[in-house]
């Protein structure tokens, strides 16, 4: 997966937060979507973060790996 690849999925998922928080009449579950959504969305930064960091350390930043929801959810800000 390239960076470009995860760029347009973090595009596609910001698209869709944006829809489900702008929707006048939001179905009932859009609140855990929404939840969901930006939980992907961190995911996604993550592993921007991991292949950059990789890329700096002169690896190959195919060698990144999506880490679960709990884990990156879970890191101090």
């Amino acid at each position: 997966m390239s960076d470009q690849t995860i760029l347009a999925h973090i595009s596609e998922l910001i698209a869709e937060e944006h829809r489900l928080q702008n929707d006048p009449s939001p179905a009932a579950d859009a609140h855990a979507r929404i939840r969901h959504l930006e939980e992907q969305l961190d995911q996604c930064w993550d592993l921007l973060r991991q292949r950059q960091a990789i890329r700096d350390a002169g690896g190959d930043p195919g060698a990144a790996h999506e880490r679960p929801i709990s884990e990156v959810e879970g890191y101090l800000q």
